[in-house]
């Protein structure tokens, strides 16, 4: 059996995210980020990410560029979590995406957010073609939202 595509955070990286996640928990969002936390499936302790929640067609996503990450397999388990921005949380449930449903969410992601990661993405970018985004998006798990916003 294969391992699944991850690609493993920098030192660099990882610093680079915890202050996203600091400004995201203190409301300041860079560029739409967010503070995801789902709960560890192992720990049973909330995990937090700084995330890109995308848009697309009026539903919300969650894209993992780096591939099959903890934070997705931990969401796999909880089946959904928390958005924060600021005292802003929005708790949230999630269900991920078959490959074949993915290619217009993961092309309409690399528009806004490939600046920031087509180096995790192997070469594919927007503008590649159908197949060749689609012969990636098994690398990349792809979660729809669904925001509880009841008080």
């Amino acid at each position: 059996m294969s391992t699944p595509y991850y690609i493993r955070s920098s030192r660099l990286n990882t610093r680079f995210n915890s202050v996203v996640g600091w400004l995201a928990r203190h409301g300041v969002s860079l560029a739409g980020t967010a503070e995801m936390s789902v709960r560890g499936r192992k720990s049973g302790r909330m995990q937090r990410i700084p995330v890109n929640p995308h848009t697309y067609e009026g539903a919300r996503y969650l894209v993992s560029a780096r591939g099959h990450s903890q934070w997705v397999r931990n969401m796999r388990a909880a089946g959904g979590g928390e958005l924060r921005v600021g005292r802003k949380v929005h708790t949230f449930s999630a269900v991920e995406l078959p490959d074949e449903e993915k290619l217009p969410v993961l092309r309409t992601y690399l528009e806004k957010w490939g600046w920031e990661v087509n180096q995790y993405f192997d070469g594919v970018t927007a503008k590649s073609t159908d197949a060749e985004i689609t012969a990636a998006a098994g690398d990349h798990p792809v979660f729809r939202i669904t925001v509880d916003d009841r008080p």
